[in-house]
């Protein structure tokens, strides 16, 4: 206990001496017109349709380089690329990678060290995928493709770009989780599984980056009305019978009171507040925005 006492006091007594030093000033005073993401760099996976879109828009209209990566067609990724470049004045590189494969993954990471080579000031993952169906019927390949997407990707990820951040002395990681990496619903044995697991590499990442200036976070949505909940609104209509408005209100009123749905906007917008300076203690928190799902 005496030797752990003396690690730790002397950890405490170099951080705070490195606190006093230029690692840790990340904020300044910004000159008129300057936006205030102005000079730093995010990945974004999942970032070409959906709640990963949204987010990177917003990194980008506030100034963030981004280095965006999902499936999508050519034209698309063109277009995508003039609206980062030209709309919002920022460097944009499209990396394409397969996110079940660890070479893919490895190889992303590489090549946005290539155009950062200092590394990226901010990490977001964002890709996710959704499959409904009773945990006897769950199709094992299913299980391990969801399961690589959304827990193993972001481990594998923070692992290739976190040493860069710490590095520098500033870096912020957001994983987006959802309501379900805090409490379950049924048919969603994967989903529910990968995103509590999700949850739980936030705040291990969260306890051994405390005090360098990384800091790590996950928000967890409730319905959002995105490209994935558009698909089980259908689901949910075409198995009850319904109309698709029919279903939408039988979804929202089983699980959000507020019976309104998050916008990927809102979400977006939670996102940049974490890599704000207000937000510098917030590291390690499961952010909700689920219209009191979790509060019942």
């Amino acid at each position: 206990m005496a030797a752990l006492a003396r690690r730790s006091l002397q950890r405490l007594v170099r951080l705070q001496v490195e606190s006093k030093g230029s690692r840790f000033i990340v904020s300044r005073h910004m000159s008129q017109g300057e936006k205030p993401l102005s000079g730093k760099s995010a990945i974004v996976t999942g970032s070409t349709s959906g709640i990963g879109l949204g987010i990177a828009r917003a990194l980008a209209s506030n100034g963030c380089n981004i280095v965006f990566t999902g499936h999508k067609d050519e034209a698309g990724i063109r277009e995508l690329h003039q609206e980062f470049t030209r709309q919002h004045k920022v460097k944009a590189n499209y990396i394409p990678a397969e996110l079940t494969r660890p070479s893919d993954i490895e190889k992303l990471c590489h090549e946005t060290m290539a155009y950062y080579p200092e590394g990226v000031n901010i990490l977001i993952n964002a890709a996710g995928i959704q499959h409904v169906c009773p945990i006897e019927k769950f199709p094992l390949e299913r299980w391990d493709t969801m399961m690589s997407v959304m827990l193993t990707a972001p481990f594998q990820v923070i692992k290739h770009l976190l040493p860069a951040m710490k590095a520098k002395g500033w870096g912020r990681i957001v994983n987006v989780s959802t309501v379900h990496g805090l409490v379950a619903s049924v048919n969603k044995c994967a989903y529910v599984a990968a995103k509590h697991g999700l949850n739980g590499l936030t705040k291990v990442v969260a306890l051994e980056t405390a005090g360098t200036g990384v800091t790590c976070n996950s928000i967890c949505p409730g319905w959002v009305l995105s490209t994935m909940m558009e698909q089980q609104i259908a689901q949910a209509s075409a198995e009850n019978g319904i109309s698709w408005d029919e279903a939408k209100l039988l979804l929202i009123s089983q699980k959000q009171p507020s019976m309104q749905f998050a916008t990927i906007e809102q979400v977006a917008a939670s996102v940049v507040y974490l890599c704000s300076p207000a937000a510098d203690q917030m590291t390690g928190s499961c952010m909700t925005m689920d219209g009191g799902w979790t509060a019942q």
